[in-house]
């Protein structure tokens, strides 16, 4: 059935009867909070007590940057949400309390930037920046444009989701879905740029300006963040093994 993620009564009855619930939707914007405790509570409504699984994806995003002195940051590590999430961690631990007071088999999954199978997201904002302007053109934070981003394939992640649902891992677990290795985001803008056919041509985009286009999901774009798949290995015998961004940058898939 089709449900809406601000429509507490067609969310409930979505979540009847099923072993496990997944939610990946993403809102952006005002309206966001709201509509991700409508989720939230709505699931928790129905599945309360019955010991099945309920999955929230929350993104890597509401780790804020990668502390200098952080060599890869992982579930541990102290968090800073940019502005368009400082509400986020206490969903979170709403989620993750659920299992402990609710009788409900809880995890959290801070997934990395997602590519690969889609024309759209972050790396395809990319390619059609390449197409419309001569050039993809990336945020670029204050310091300067070393910012890395840590990235997920689409098929890693599905495949995380079937490790987590169909194995043993607690209930009340944080884990990081992302990829094995950072990367520059100039370096995935100018693959982009090459796939959107503008020869790698790149265009920095000061955070100030892209503030003014975007809003706070500029800050977002701006982050530098270097992070860890050690305790998702562990504990799902998960092994991402999908093809590069730059290899599916360069394979036709976002022509």
């Amino acid at each position: 059935m089709r449900s809406d993620i601000t429509d507490a009564g067609s969310l409930r009855e979505a979540a009847r009867g099923v072993e496990a619930v997944v939610h990946a939707a993403l809102m952006h914007g005002e309206g966001a909070e709201e509509a991700e405790r409508t989720v939230v509570g709505a699931v928790l409504d129905v599945l309360r007590g019955t010991g099945r699984t309920f999955v929230y994806n929350s993104g890597v995003w509401v780790m804020g940057d990668t502390p200098e002195d952080v060599d890869l940051a992982d579930e541990e590590t102290m968090i800073n949400p940019p502005p368009m999430f400082t509400w986020r961690p206490a969903v979170e631990d709403w989620v993750l309390g659920a299992a402990r007071e609710e009788g409900v088999r809880t995890f959290v999954v801070r997934s990395g930037i997602a590519y690969g199978r889609t024309h759209g997201g972050t790396v395809g904002e990319l390619v059609d920046s390449a197409r419309e302007r001569g050039a993809s053109r990336y945020v670029v934070p204050p310091e300067g444009e070393n910012n890395s981003w840590t990235l997920v394939h689409l098929d890693d992640l599905g495949d995380f989701y079937i490790r987590l649902l169909e194995g043993e891992a607690p209930g009340g677990t944080l884990l990081l879905a992302v990829s094995d290795d950072p990367h520059r985001a100039r370096e995935i803008a100018e693959a982009a740029s090459r796939a959107g056919g503008a020869g790698g041509r790149v265009e920095d985009w000061p955070l100030d300006e892209a503030l003014e286009k975007l809003g706070d999901h500029a800050y977002a774009l701006a982050l530098d963040q270097r992070l860890s798949n050690e305790k998702a290995r562990r504990l799902l015998g998960w092994t991402p093994s999908a093809s590069s961004v730059f290899e599916k940058l360069e394979d036709g898939s976002y022509s």
